[in-house]
């Protein structure tokens, strides 16, 4: 009898899948309703905030600028990248529906890592934008114009998509597979490559490289581009000033440190953790690094910006205000 999911043309103990059984997070079976909640709060919490940030960019003139372009861009992407996930998590831990189809996961992979990339690439650029706006003032308004914002976009946009693309190619390119069981809550690029019957020592370098190629480099960037700003801070002579900057700048530096290095930690110890690490650690954390950071991404960047904060009372107040003839 052939088990779903998996074509009758078996070679040797391996096979070629039609779909995907997602196990979800191995160990914690029996807290599932609870793991489930935590996600649809996450899910939810997330779409809620960035869409009242892009609502409130959008509507408000006074915000188009580089700052909050940045800042609507990335509130778009975390929506999107939260829906890439997790709404079939949800399926997994409170329905019991684990099965997807092996050109819906692919998808799923392809959206879900274009969306981190760019994620990254926003960072790198709204830190590089915080750069010339306190280290160059004067030049601001000359380099951080609408022309170099849509290149640098585009820039993202084709790096997010190209990068990952030989990934695709190799995992629908292999042969046969050892299993279609995959032990995670969605479908994780090497959780995925390692179950092929097949020599995937090139798709494994290729997920390093890309994790480096893109995460390394916006990380490295992002890091000189706050040290320069931080040697700035402390040769202002206000000390509010220094004040007032280092409490902008502290929670943008916690955004994209926990984003990036629990980014590196689920690429590398899918290769050199081994046994040392639970799978449940690893996948908790895994989860967490995609699901988190769009839920408090609004809070830091939208609640601690006062102009986004003024407007975004001003619409509270009008929806709560009678109206008057």
């Amino acid at each position: 009898m052939i088990s779903r999911g998996i074509q009758s043309n078996k070679v040797n103990g391996t096979f070629y899948p039609t779909s995907f059984i997602l196990v979800g997070i191995p160990g914690l079976e029996g807290a599932y309703k609870w793991v489930g909640a935590i996600v649809c709060l996450c899910y939810v919490l997330a779409l809620l905030g960035n869409m009242i940030l892009v609502t409130v960019i959008s509507a408000s003139s006074g915000l188009h600028k580089p700052m909050f372009i940045f800042l609507s861009m990335l509130a778009s992407n975390d929506a999107l990248l939260s829906t890439s996930i997790a709404p079939q998590m949800l399926l997994v831990f409170w329905f019991q529906k684990r099965y997807i189809h092996f050109e819906s996961c692919i998808l799923q992979m392809f959206f879900l890592y274009s969306f981190t990339s760019f994620e990254s690439g926003l960072l790198f650029g709204m830190s590089f934008d915080r750069y010339f706006a306190i280290c160059q003032p004067l030049r601001y308004g000359s380099i951080m114009t609408n022309t170099i914002i849509v290149k640098l976009v585009i820039f993202l946009l084709l790096r997010a998509v190209t990068l990952f693309s030989p990934c695709i190619i190799f995992i629908r390119r292999f042969p046969a597979f050892r299993s279609n069981i995959v032990n995670h809550s969605y479908c994780e690029h090497m959780t995925i490559v390692k179950l092929a019957a097949a020599d995937i020592r090139i798709s494994s370098a290729l997920g390093v490289a890309e994790a480096f190629m893109i995460l390394g480099v916006d990380l490295l960037f992002i890091l000189v581009s706050y040290c320069a700003i931080f040697h700035a801070v402390f040769s202002l002579p206000s000390k509010d000033a220094r004040l007032k900057t280092f409490n902008t700048c502290i929670p943008h530096m916690c955004v994209f440190l926990s984003f990036h290095g629990l980014a590196f930690f689920t690429c590398l110890s899918h290769r050199y953790g081994g046994k040392r690490i639970p799978p449940f650690v690893h996948i908790i954390l895994a989860d967490t690094y995609l699901l988190v950071p769009p839920m408090l991404n609004p809070i830091i960047y939208g609640v601690k910006t006062k102009l986004i904060r003024e407007k975004v009372w001003k619409a509270l107040h009008k929806c709560q205000s009678p109206h008057v003839k």
